[in-house]
């Protein structure tokens, strides 16, 4: 029985523990290697992603973490029209809480909202004290691939037939007898 290699395709991971969080908070760049971007690229369906980087302020907030941050990159794929391939550069903003499991202890602590702060609206969970930037920006950046990707040229014209001819009102329209 032959098997299949097994594909590891759980995206980026970057790990950010609360206790390494100065308390004038943390400037968090890096760039995504080459195993990270073929993961990533699989993930999305896409050809290849050719870059990825993530730049990210990190703060403590309450018994959380907050990160806002943008992750940026570019895509190989293949236009839905014209079926070349071309390049789309992905750029997205995100900005969201990490909360300990339990919610955190201090009951006066600010809760995020989907307000004019731009924080999403749904925490997410620190994993033993660490939030996973990597996580978050992945998931930011798949959203942020265009799924129906077109060249700036590409125009949809469908092929101009003549069906009149070949309709089934014209078959019967010769059976009708012409009027005297």
């Amino acid at each position: 029985m032959k098997t299949e290699p097994t594909v590891k395709t759980e995206g980026w991971r970057l790990p950010v523990r609360r206790e390494d969080v100065p308390d004038d908070g943390l400037h968090l760049v890096r760039d995504a290697d080459a195993q990270v971007k073929e993961r990533i690229s699989l993930l999305a369906g896409v050809a290849r992603v050719t870059e990825l980087a993530l730049s990210a302020d990190i703060t403590r907030h309450g018994e959380g973490l907050r990160v806002a941050g943008r992750v940026t990159g570019k895509v190989a794929q293949t236009c839905v029209v014209t079926l070349e391939p071309l390049d789309n550069t992905v750029a997205e903003s995100f900005d969201v809480l990490f909360l300990p499991p339990d919610g955190g202890s201090d009951e006066d602590m600010p809760r995020p909202d989907s307000g004019p702060d731009g924080v999403d609206e749904t925490p997410e969970t620190l994993v033993n004290g660490a939030a996973d930037v990597g996580a978050v920006a992945t998931e930011f950046f798949l959203l942020g691939i265009d799924r129906y990707p077109r060249k700036p040229d590409a125009v949809f014209a469908p092929a101009v037939e003549d069906r009149a001819v070949d309709s089934p009102f014209a078959a019967l329209a010769k059976l009708k007898p012409e009027k005297p």
